[in-house]
């Protein structure tokens, strides 16, 4: 290499021309991760970490135009680590890391997403009363990350209510309403996160003073055993008297009412059918309905519950079951994994073997279950040569 004085100069001079440029270049800044999402009550953490730039580098967190960090942010001892504790929906937005030198500064930028159940709120609270032939209308708002679907539905139905949503706002409304859509009318909020619902009660008033009856629920079903209530409200003046009754056939003997309230006590399959809420006073009188079934665990029986026979017989058990239906009837042999070989089950709830043999003695069980419970009967099958 060439060591004359003017090359040895020229070094020098590129040589701090070099050192120069690098002690005065601005920093250069990443966060990693870029993006985050969470859910309501966990942690995200973001990393600041600056690639190059002359030393001493500042580090600064904010959200973005400026804003403060919330409560609920952390920033660790060396400044790098930007932490959200118990992330709140109010804290999804961008955060920045800005850098900065004596040369200059540079920023980069994470996003923080928090996902958390539905939120709903109605425009109007209730009860709310209108005249018949008014038209209505109720506006329900929902919050929520991923945004929720809306529905509305009348308490006492499963059936989902034709409605218009537009801008997060799901409406259900009447151009003309009658007196039986009155009633309590439910908006309900699902996401991944949750379900969350609101509850307004809608009273349809006719004539100035003449009754106007509601019910709490149109459609109910209840367990066989236990105790229910049915509300009914009504308006009119003067204040109606309310009284109840069922159709076709007289109120359960276990039954009271008091302030309107229908309570049945210990109901039994029997006790299905519709109950008549009547609200009466000098201008006329108002009827509204609620539609009760009640179900019940299945009862088994074995037909018969006990057989003689000889080997070579055919052995035939019918397993009967009283309960609400869909039943699903299913044979054993007690003792054992499985039943003998030949024998054949059916979905009726039959049991068969065309030829016993000894060694098919034994007893026999059947077992009846539906969405509510289960019941079993056994038979005893007893087999001499």
């Amino acid at each position: 290499m060439d060591s004359s004085p003017g090359v040895l100069i020229l070094c020098s001079l590129l040589c701090s021309v070099y050192l120069c440029a690098v002690s005065a270049q601005a920093p250069v800044v990443s966060v990693e991760p870029r993006a985050a999402t969470v859910r309501q009550g966990e942690s995200a953490s973001f990393r600041c970490q600056v690639g190059s730039g002359a030393p001493p580098v500042q580090l600064q967190w904010k959200r973005a135009n400026n804003q403060a960090l919330p409560d609920n942010a952390k920033i660790g001892p060396d400044g790098t680590v930007l932490t959200i504790a118990k992330a709140r929906p109010e804290n999804k937005g961008q955060y920045r890391c800005m850098a900065s030198n004596s040369a200059g500064r540079s920023t980069a930028v994470a996003v923080l997403n928090v996902k958390y159940a539905p939120k709903v709120q109605l425009t109007q609270a209730g009860p709310l009363q209108v005249r018949i032939g008014e038209p209505v209308s109720v506006d329900c708002r929902a919050t929520g990350r991923p945004r929720p679907t809306t529905t509305w539905k009348r308490q006492g139905s499963t059936l989902q209510l034709v409605t218009k949503e537009a801008n997060y706002v799901n409406t259900i409304q009447w151009p003309v309403v009658h007196p039986e859509d009155s009633g309590v009318y439910i908006c309900q909020a699902e996401n991944s996160e949750g379900v969350a619902e609101v509850k307004i009660n809608i009273v349809v008033q006719g004539q100035p003073g003449a009754p106007v009856a509601s019910v709490g629920a149109t459609e109910m079903t209840v367990v066989d055993g236990h105790t229910i209530t049915m509300s009914c409200q009504a308006s009119g003046s003067p204040l109606p008297v309310i009284t109840w009754s069922k159709l076709r056939a007289p109120l359960p003997w276990k039954h009271t009412v008091s302030g309107g309230v229908l309570t049945l006590n210990g109901v039994g399959r029997q006790d299905s059918g519709q109950y008549i809420c009547n609200a009466t006073n000098i201008h006329g009188y108002s009827e509204a309905y609620t539609q009760m079934e009640v179900e019940s665990p299945p009862y088994a029986t074995s037909l018969p519950d006990q057989v003689r026979l000889q080997p070579g017989d055919a052995l035939s058990l019918q397993c009967l079951a009283l309960g609400t239906h869909p039943i699903q009837i299913e044979w054993s042999r007690g003792g054992r994994v499985s039943l003998p070989p030949g024998s054949e089950s059916t979905k009726d709830g039959s049991l068969r073997i065309a030829h016993v043999k000894l060694s098919d003695a034994g007893t026999y069980k059947c077992v009846a279950t539906n969405h509510i419970g289960s019941s079993e009967a056994l038979a005893r099958v007893i087999i001499r040569a």
